[in-house]
């Protein structure tokens, strides 16, 4: 594994995009696939499991912290309109030339990430994507909030409370939201360590919300546009998911070229519940 720090010029200014690189780009057999991590606002530390790609199947697998987050640059002062889907599209492409992969490479984007990699092939139609992978994503944020509200029906009122209230009380609301992860998050125990310091990189008390609280994805829907997906694609979720199945159900209504895997034992990260078959099953997709 290597790891470093890219330089992304945007707007005239030149920040810092960290990443970890799992294998060699030098003669390799198979495309590169880049996991694009959720949010906005958190980081690629618990997508750790896809390093599994990497040691069984020869994949290389490049992770890194969107801008604003973690070990990139983070960037307090900026307003919330600074932050866009372009931003984190043409950071995407900067990391892409940056390796030099253009020509042939491959992207897996889990929850914000999927819309990510979704938007970047709707807007962008990269010659060298050959496949999409969509994880526990949604296809609008209408759905998503739909999403939400049913889930934290089943919870007490302190709970609900705590996450409608938002980042107003950010003690109370990174409370309510490790109660509602433990069910619809991530349900092996223990969970990860990796899983809760990718919250506290955005909620913890040393936090840094400024991505997270940017509107980047008010009203934001993709349905109207998924018929214009050309790439092979592969969607999943779980059964415990956020990502319900209405949710995800448009991608596969939607997308000409799409696969649906519901993955029985998983919430909302099935690389992290079910390592083993959901590596094995992108494996084969990527084929």
């Amino acid at each position: 594994m290597s790891e470093g720090l890219i330089d992304f010029k945007h707007e005239g200014e030149t920040y810092k995009t960290f990443y970890k690189l799992y294998g060699s780009l030098e003669n390799r057999t198979r495309d590169p696939l880049i996991v694009l991590h959720g949010g906005p606002g958190l980081c690629h530390n618990y997508l750790f499991s896809f390093q599994q790609l990497t040691e069984k199947y020869n994949v290389p697998v490049i992770l890194y912290d969107q801008l604003g987050n973690a070990k990139s640059t983070h960037l307090k002062d900026k307003p919330p309109t600074f932050w866009t889907v372009d931003l984190f599209i043409d950071e995407l492409v900067n990391l892409i030339n940056y390796f030099g992969i253009q020509d042939g490479f491959n992207i897996a984007g889990h929850s914000w990430g999927g819309i990510l990699g979704l938007e970047y092939e709707l807007r962008r139609q990269p010659a060298g994507l050959k496949h999409l992978i969509l994880t526990s994503s949604l296809a609008s944020s209408a759905l998503w909030n739909q999403s939400n509200g049913q889930l934290m029906q089943a919870f007490p009122d302190d709970v609900k409370q705590g996450l409608m209230g938002g980042m107003k009380e950010p003690e109370k609301f990174f409370d309510t939201l490790k109660a509602f992860h433990a069910v619809h998050g991530c349900t092996i125990r223990p969970v990860p360590p990796q899983y809760w310091q990718t919250l506290e990189e955005v909620f913890g008390p040393k936090g840094d919300p400024t991505v997270a609280s940017a509107p980047i994805l008010k009203d934001w829907s993709s349905i109207d546009r998924l018929h214009l997906v050309r790439v092979p694609t592969f969607i999943t979720n779980g059964r415990k998911d956020i990502s319900q199945d209405f949710v995800v159900a448009p991608f596969f209504q939607k997308i000409p070229k799409a696969k649906w895997v519901t993955f029985e034992n998983s919430a909302h990260s099935a690389f992290i519940e079910e390592t083993e078959k959901y590596m094995q099953l992108t494996s084969e997709f990527l084929e």
